[in-house]
């Protein structure tokens, strides 16, 4: 299932907001890079898929705000999604802010 226009839509409003990021595909989906490293990308079902420190993420899963990310058999340790609310700014108030914790995560990885 791709993502809906309105998530993409959501998904360029955030990397102008939150930018320099480049929107570009990751994992055959549109996503946001920061220079080489993946920030966030859509999931099927309008989910943003971002990638925070594990304990972060170990967070929002417990409080039911985000769920695992499995590819293939695995569990990404540092992956969540987050799906969108039924209110649309509701929802670009929570990917925004998440997307802002995931940049500045990956901005402070090595490499």
């Amino acid at each position: 299932m791709r993502p809906s226009q309105e998530a993409l839509d959501l998904l360029h409003a955030i990397a102008e907001e939150l930018g320099p990021l480049t929107v570009g595909t990751m994992f055959r989906s549109p996503g946001l890079r920061t220079g080489s490293k993946i920030v966030a990308f859509l999931g099927s079902g309008d989910y943003l898929i971002v990638k925070l420190p594990n304990a972060r993420a170990q967070e929002l899963i417990a409080a039911g705000a985000a769920g695992p990310v499995t590819m293939g058999k695995r569990t990404m340790r540092e992956w969540v999604e987050v799906p969108s609310a039924a209110d649309p700014g509701a929802t670009a108030r929570q990917w925004t802010a998440l997307t802002r914790e995931a940049l500045e995560y990956v901005r402070s990885l090595p490499g």
